[in-house]
């Protein structure tokens, strides 16, 4: 039976998650700062349309990146050793969520509701949540955004608005990801797109395993920097 949280309800542990669909825990609560870390430390993220109640999940397998097993195409490395693009961090995030809110070709709306939006502004502001953006003659180009705790980092949406410009944004933070030695980046869902750059589906079990010990690790100091291209 699904778990309707209150708002000062702790989360059920994540073997409770049902399969059907795959790894939805709970409903209800609220999109608090204090609510979301506890979530994210846990393995659980939410993840809901307009209408619908906060629902939580946490999917068994689960879809990461070990940083050290990304993998750059030939046609993404000729991209990044063109420079066309301009890497920052921390610089546009309300924008940064504006872009992943916006409908994709195809699709009749977004999961990133305003409440959602919102609930990351405070994220952000708190120094959890992060942006990396793109740019190309001054314009916003390709973005991803996700929150860190510890040494672990939690994919939420990225956009492109340039050919492979959030695939160079998205390099760029792995590779910096590795360099302050972070050990997992939570992809959540399998997709091939996230799999070519090596990407793969681990027990939820060993990654909840895996993120308590990683979550203890002190963070990186805000606002992030990346290095060069």
């Amino acid at each position: 039976m699904l778990t309707w949280l209150g708002v000062n309800d702790p989360f059920p542990d994540v073997d409770q998650a049902v399969t059907d669909p795959n790894g939805l825990l709970a409903a209800g609560g609220d999109l608090s700062v204090h609510r979301l870390v506890a979530a994210y430390q846990r393995g659980i993220f939410p993840w809901f349309s307009e209408g619908q109640p906060i629902l939580w999940w946490s999917p068994d397998p689960r879809m990461v990146l070990l940083p050290a097993e990304f993998k750059t195409s030939r046609s993404l490395a000729k991209t990044i050793r063109a420079g066309k693009f301009q890497i920052t961090a921390d610089t546009a995030f309300r924008q940064v969520v504006r872009g992943c809110q916006a409908p994709r070709d195809g699709q009749p709306g977004t999961w990133i509701t305003p409440s959602i939006a919102d609930a990351y502004y405070a994220l952000h502001q708190a120094g959890i949540a992060h942006s990396v953006e793109a740019w190309h003659e001054g314009e916003l180009v390709g973005v991803l955004y996700g929150v860190a705790l510890g040494r672990a980092f939690f994919g939420e949406s990225m956009f492109a608005r340039a050919a492979n410009a959030s695939k160079v944004a998205f390099a760029a933070l792995v590779r910096q990801l590795e360099h302050w030695q972070f050990g997992i980046i939570d992809c959540q869902m399998s997709t091939r797109h996230l799999a070519s750059f090596g990407a793969r589906e681990i027990a939820r079990g060993e990654f909840t395993r895996r993120l308590s010990e990683l979550i203890h690790y002190p963070p990186p100091p805000v606002p992030w920097r990346l290095a060069p291209m």
